[in-house]
């Protein structure tokens, strides 16, 4: 509800708010290819110290066209007077992250503190990830991940932009 104002704890992420959409590359050393995907992430708040997070994205052919959903998820993260932010995030495939890390300056720099699985989902172990406002009001993410016996390192870049 963008008509209510913002708690005073956002103040860290306030530039956040809103619908981004961009385009980015994924690699994993488990995947037989490196892709380009689409994404869109929207940052919204209900007047409490809480920003509702939720991301969406669609692997692209070569024409930048979309192929098929790609990742989901859903969550909220929890600002703290300090500028620490507690975020718990989930994802249809059955993986549920906490993470923690600090929101300053144009950064939000979040990673693993616990993961739960569901019985069926890809071994998740831990992630790391940066979001980070550039000079030009781009939106940059980058993730990282330990999953499936692999060491914690690369998997996503975007860049997005905020619509509407």
């Amino acid at each position: 509800m963008s008509d209510l104002t913002p708690h005073p704890l956002l103040t860290p992420v306030l530039a956040l708010l809103g619908h981004w959409h961009g385009q980015g590359t994924g690699e994993y050393p488990t995947l037989a290819d490196d892709f380009t995907y689409s994404q869109d992430v929207t940052f919204t708040h209900d007047g409490r110290p809480f920003l509702h997070y939720e991301a969406r994205a669609w692997i692209l052919d070569a024409e930048g066209k979309p192929l098929r959903p790609a990742a989901r998820e859903s969550g909220w993260w929890r600002l703290q007077p300090d500028g620490r932010v507690e975020a718990l995030v989930t994802q249809p495939t059955g993986i549920a992250e906490i993470l923690v890390g600090h929101a300053t300056g144009d950064t939000v720099d979040l990673a693993t503190h616990d993961v739960a699985l569901t019985p069926t989902a890809k071994k998740v172990t831990a992630t790391r990830r940066r979001y980070t406002l550039t000079d030009d009001g781009t939106l940059t993410f980058d993730h990282d991940m330990e999953a499936v016996g692999e060491p914690l390192q690369h998997h996503l870049s975007a860049r997005l932009r905020r619509t509407g």
